[in-house]
């Protein structure tokens, strides 16, 4: 299976790094991850899509993983959503994208605001134009804890994650966390994201509490001018997206496909790594397989 590490160049110039895997001239898929992740969330999706036929573009979003931080502090959705429109541009054929939660936002302003007709489709990973204001908060609570004081080892960050996700139990820091760390000269290990991507949402919530629901319609609005197929995979067990929000969804955009990943947390792809990718191949394979309609 061909793999190459490569870099992108973002909405800015900013570098991204990047991943493909699969054949240069098979239909590609770019998969956006979410907050405080890496391309790494998606090694196993990577594979499979290959092997089914696809291209796999998983890359590191802004300030995350090996991709460059932005001097500016620019970490807005819509920065987010400009690089998604950049690497589109680089690619000779429209690609379907497949972000999760900060992703699949930045992909919905992408494509229903910023440049409509970029991409082929749109799969959302546990995201929604409106989610539960409890569950964003758990979420962004979880990243700004240690952001300043990071850990001791990264058997403190295994513990430290276990007791996030004590559905998955812990899973001890082995190879792959250690890609989620970095040590700085003080010997200690600190998230592999820019601590101003956390602080500027903090900040943002703090300064403006009706932003939340300001950026609630604007996502609706995005939502409702989507034409291109587009795919909503939930975790039956997520404290983000609920029946409600999925109901907001079909609403303003009825031609939505829905797929419910039972025992699957907002964490869809970890917790449910085989039944996601079943999901998301099952859509693809319908609009842009041998017999879809796609490009």
């Amino acid at each position: 299976m061909a793999i190459d590490t490569t870099s992108m160049k973002g909405a800015d110039g900013l570098a991204l790094a990047a991943e493909i895997t699969g054949e240069p001239g098979a239909i590609p898929v770019l998969l956006a991850h979410g907050g405080g992740q890496t391309r790494r969330a998606w090694k196993r999706v990577t594979s499979d899509l290959a092997d089914a036929g696809f291209c796999a573009i998983a890359f590191d979003m802004r300030g995350h993983g090996d991709s460059a931080w932005s001097d500016a502090g620019a970490y807005d959705i819509r920065d987010f959503a400009a690089d998604l429109v950049a690497l589109a541009s680089q690619m000779e054929r429209k690609p379907a994208l497949v972000g999760a939660s900060l992703g699949g936002l930045a992909g919905l302003v992408a494509e229903g605001d910023l440049a409509q007709g970029t991409f082929a489709s749109l799969t959302l990973v546990d995201i929604a134009p409106r989610v539960e204001p409890d569950g964003v908060m758990r979420v962004v609570g979880f990243m700004e804890q240690h952001v300043e004081t990071g850990f001791s080892s990264p058997d403190e960050a295994a513990d430290f994650i276990a007791r996030y996700m004590p559905h998955r139990g812990k899973r001890g820091a082995g190879a792959g966390l250690r890609h989620y760390l970095r040590q700085k000269d003080d010997g200690r290990f600190y998230w592999h994201w820019d601590p101003a991507f956390i602080r500027n949402i903090m900040a943002a919530k703090r300064s403006n509490p009706e932003n939340q629901e300001h950026q609630f319609q604007e996502l609706s609005r995005a939502a409702a001018s989507l034409t291109l197929p587009l795919h909503l995979i939930r975790g039956a067990a997520s404290d983000l997206v609920s029946e409600e929000a999925v109901a907001h969804l079909r609403q303003v955009a009825p031609h939505a496909e829905y797929t419910d990943i039972a025992d699957a947390t907002h964490m869809v792809v970890g917790d449910a790594n085989d039944a996601f990718s079943s999901a998301i191949l099952g859509f693809l394979n319908r609009h842009h397989g041998p017999t879809g309609s796609g490009q």
